[in-house]
């Protein structure tokens, strides 16, 4: 049985964890609040980027492009496809990271010929890890998403997109949604699907068609590129929400744990403490009949 001087070791260890994992429970709460705020001005921005495409796509009939689908309607292209996998620097975040990379992984077992571009360097430690090969890995931190990553990460992928070297570019993150409930996710950025650009039941048509200039070819090369940007951005500053949340669901159970090992511990504190004390009384009073009866 361990002794008190032990167990008041052990509690004084276990407040100085509680500590640092409530300090990191304050900071990822900071760091959540910032992003979020930037995420609240990035949506509505994509949001209606992508709902002026479908508008203007809404009004050409058979659009041919390398950006959509096969006029045939094959969604099964033989072909490279390109992952771009959003994971965060490090761990103490729960299942986050682990269930971008299951993502991962079985959307490669579903295709044989992939290419991944990793961000975070917690998806870069496992790939290599686990020697499986990167196209590319971005080498900056996930901690600060911005336009300029995002373009960077976007022009490499478009550019192999229009080589033929991909023929699917898909974005594997983890979508925030409020702090309620963060998943993985798998979103198909190109090419474009015609259901895409159907009208749904309560919006209006547009009644007039639009004028292209100078083509309709080159209005499209000009909007993917950005239309894919923008994409890109808002799953970073998503995926940023989504880790600061993840980590304080992580450093709050870590709390609860370590209050509860505090309770115990303080307990068996100081039950031994009582057993020492009825003991010492006892030694005592036994001393004190044996004089009395000397």
């Amino acid at each position: 049985m361990a002794s008190t001087k032990e167990i008041k070791n052990h509690i004084e260890s276990v407040r100085d964890t509680q500590k640092i994992t409530n300090a990191m429970y304050l900071i990822a709460s900071t760091k959540m609040q910032k992003a979020k705020a930037e995420l609240d001005k990035t949506r509505p921005y994509f949001d209606a980027i992508q709902y002026e495409i479908k508008r203007i796509f809404r009004t050409v009939d058979d659009v041919q492009s390398r950006w959509f689908y096969p006029s045939t309607g094959l969604h099964d292209i033989p072909g490279n496809y390109g992952y771009i996998v959003i994971t965060a620097d490090k761990g103490l975040a729960g299942a986050y990271n682990q269930n971008v990379i299951k993502q991962t992984l079985s959307m490669c077992k579903e295709h044989k010929d992939n290419k991944i571009f990793v961000i975070g360097e917690y998806g870069r430690r496992f790939f290599s890890t686990h020697n499986i090969p990167i196209e590319k890995s971005f080498l900056y931190t996930a901690q600060n998403p911005t336009m300029q990553r995002a373009r960077e990460i976007s022009s490499e992928v478009v550019e192999l997109f229009k080589k033929g070297e991909l023929v699917k570019v898909f974005v594997i993150y983890t979508d925030f949604n409020s702090g309620l409930e963060n998943n993985a996710k798998v979103v198909r950025v190109l090419p474009f699907h015609p259901a895409s650009f159907e009208i749904p039941e309560n919006e209006e048509e547009v009644d007039s068609e639009f004028e292209f200039e100078p083509s309709l070819e080159s209005v499209v090369d000009n909007i993917v590129p950005g239309y894919v940007t923008g994409f890109i951005y808002s799953c970073l500053v998503s995926s940023f929400c989504s880790e600061q949340s993840a980590r304080m669901t992580a450093m709050d159970s870590a709390n609860s744990n370590a209050q509860k090992l505090l309770d115990e511990l303080s307990m068996q504190f100081n039950h031994l403490r009582q057993r020492v004390i009825t003991q010492e009384i006892t030694e005592i009073s036994s001393g004190a009949r044996g004089q009395k009866k000397d």
